[in-house]
């Protein structure tokens, strides 16, 4: 039997949430043929020894600049920036953390703050308004390949507003969702390069290694995506 240890870093936000899901999505591909062969290792990540122990992570919704400034603190920043870009291993973020992954970010607070790197784009931090201004939307995800809708929970969530153009050796961004009917909420002086057309705000992005959604997928029940997710990661390995 294999084993594959899959970590949250549990620095700040709804790490917790993604290990309950994580736990639901192991125990369904466990009973499944294509991963019964697999033993899954859940780990909350805080330290560098931690981090070193996982095939794969999950960067959680919060407070990005809070998160950014606990992994500098804790000598976790450039750990992380090897784990994602160097080892190159499967990292997902949601909500503040596609804000982490992403390589620039606009609309942050006073000073800029550090960011992981990984996905060639620009996103536009709280994208959608304020707490207040959260909301729900059924969202379809082509790339679950099932036609129920995914329950998107937005709060204070970011939109991914660029594809930049990269020189380096990584494969192209896919755009993998988007949320319709919502491009007359975009922020003044943002650009629309590469980005908007009719169908709406860019809310999921994959770039080899590396995914990000602006919304909170463990703020539900619904564990669809964390079951694709490990997935990708076995058809990897």
């Amino acid at each position: 039997m294999t084993g594959l240890t899959v970590g949250v870093l549990a620095l700040q936000g709804g790490f917790s949430e993604h290990m309950d899901l994580l736990r639901k999505a192991a125990d369904h591909l466990s009973s499944a043929e294509i991963a019964s062969k697999t033993a899954f290792a859940l780990l909350e990540v805080r330290t560098e020894e931690q981090l070193a122990r996982c095939d794969a992570l999950i960067i959680p919704g919060g407070e990005s600049t809070t998160i950014s400034f606990v992994a500098a603190q804790s000598g976790l920043l450039e750990p992380l920036r090897d784990f994602v870009k160097i080892r190159k291993r499967p990292t997902w973020g949601t909500c503040a953390g596609l804000i982490l992954l992403s390589d620039e970010a606009n609309a942050t607070k006073k000073g800029g703050q550090e960011l992981i790197g990984g996905l060639g784009v620009r996103v536009h931090r709280n994208h959608f308004g304020r707490q207040i201004e959260s909301f729900e939307s059924g969202l379809a995800l082509p790339f679950l390949e099932q036609e129920a809708s995914f329950p998107g929970v937005f709060i204070r969530a970011p939109v991914v507003e660029e594809i930049l153009s990269t020189h380096d050796s990584r494969p192209p961004v896919e755009v993998l969702a988007k949320l319709p009917g919502r491009v007359d909420k975009m922020k003044p002086g943002m650009s629309q390069a590469n980005t908007k057309d009719d169908s709406g705000d860019i809310i999921a992005v994959r770039q080899g290694n590396v995914l990000g959604t602006s919304f909170h997928p463990e703020l539900t029940k619904d564990a669809r995506i964390h079951v694709w997710w490990l997935q990708q990661i076995l058809g990897q390995n």
